[in-house]
């Protein structure tokens, strides 16, 4: 996996972890930043797995949209 695929992986689970808790925000105020947080973990550490090799095939087809459409 490259840099560049790493980065834009932080991108979308800032993208994930923000508007998770603009919309939670309204619900429940005291917890949207940290519910936020953990679904933009939760989405960056799946797609990172430390020693993992559950989920290689959503890994591979999230992969081949990054080449699709990456121009690096």
């Amino acid at each position: 996996m490259s840099v560049a695929y790493q980065i834009v992986d932080v991108l979308i689970a800032g993208v994930v972890a923000g508007l998770s808790a603009f919309v939670l925000s309204a619900i429940t105020p005291r917890f949207s930043v940290t519910i936020g947080v953990i679904l933009a973990s939760m989405y960056y550490f799946s797609r990172n797995p430390w020693g993992s090799q559950s989920g290689d095939d959503l890994n591979r087809r999230i992969d081949d949209l990054y080449d699709r459409y990456l121009p690096f």
